[in-house]
């Protein structure tokens, strides 16, 4: 798997990328990030990469063309032009950006299956639209909130498709029961010691009851997407002994922060 990023400030993955997961799929040569600056695309002598807002308005805008010639020398032109006149990908050309489509786990899977993505940090107070208009193939957003720039939700990506790219993961049962994998958010989990300050392990857990401990996992998993999630739970496909257990709980109570 091949990601491509670009952006303003390539020191900012260095140290993310060396480490745990995304640093050993690396050194294993399963992954290769490459990182470009933006800067190193501008024609001017003092490497201008933003300028004022056509009809007004507060902040700077990146400009379009340093990006652009980007693209051209790490794709080629021609591909990047025919994937927006034929609307057939073959490398996403993403625009991480408050304005985007939520980045989810059935993203993060489609995403794995090109082999190669290109991932657009914005900055300041947006992207020239004509980047979209003659390149982007994907707009993406992790959350509805506003950072400084891509570079975050970038890294969040890289991660995320990282972790389904085989291989990554000794064992492949970690991708399957993730939160959000299953549909659902994650169970919880329990190690040793068996007691930590007078809190103990649920027995069925130490049952040795197989049949049980995944019932077990699985409503512990319906009750913390109920509780947590409800949005997840209206959509994810649920068997008539989910039903069964979430019809005999009690009326959910808010949790959200005050």
């Amino acid at each position: 798997m091949r990601f491509d990023i670009l952006t303003l400030f390539p020191g900012l993955f260095t140290s993310v990328f060396a480490e745990s997961i995304v640093g050993r799929a690396q050194a294993d040569g399963l992954v290769e990030i490459h990182l470009h600056n933006i800067r190193d695309y501008t024609t001017d002598k003092h490497h201008v990469t933003d300028d004022t807002p056509y009809g007004g308005g507060g902040g700077m805008v990146m400009k379009a063309e340093p990006i652009l010639l980007a693209l051209d020398d790490i794709l080629g032109a021609e591909l990047v032009a025919a994937q927006k006149a034929t609307g057939e990908v073959q490398v996403p050309v993403i625009l991480l950006t408050p304005a985007g489509r939520p980045f989810d786990q059935p993203t993060a899977r489609r995403l794995e299956e090109y082999g190669r993505i290109v991932l657009i940090c914005g900055r300041y107070e947006g992207v020239d639209e004509r980047i979209n208009q003659l390149a982007v193939t994907h707009e993406l957003s992790i959350g509805d909130y506003v950072l400084s720039g891509g570079e975050i939700p970038a890294m969040a990506v890289v991660e995320a498709v990282t972790r389904l790219v085989p291989g990554v993961l000794g064992d492949m049962r970690a991708v399957i029961d993730d939160s959000h994998s299953s549909g659902l958010l994650e169970y919880p989990h329990y190690t040793k010691p068996a007691e930590v300050r007078g809190l103990g392990v649920p027995d069925v857990l130490t049952s040795g009851d197989h049949a049980r401990i995944t019932r077990w996992r699985r409503e512990q998993a319906l009750l913390r997407t109920r509780e947590r999630r409800p949005d997840i739970l209206a959509r994810a496909a649920l068997s008539e002994q989910d039903e069964r257990f979430l019809s005999g709980l009690p009326d959910a109570e808010s949790s959200e922060p005050g």
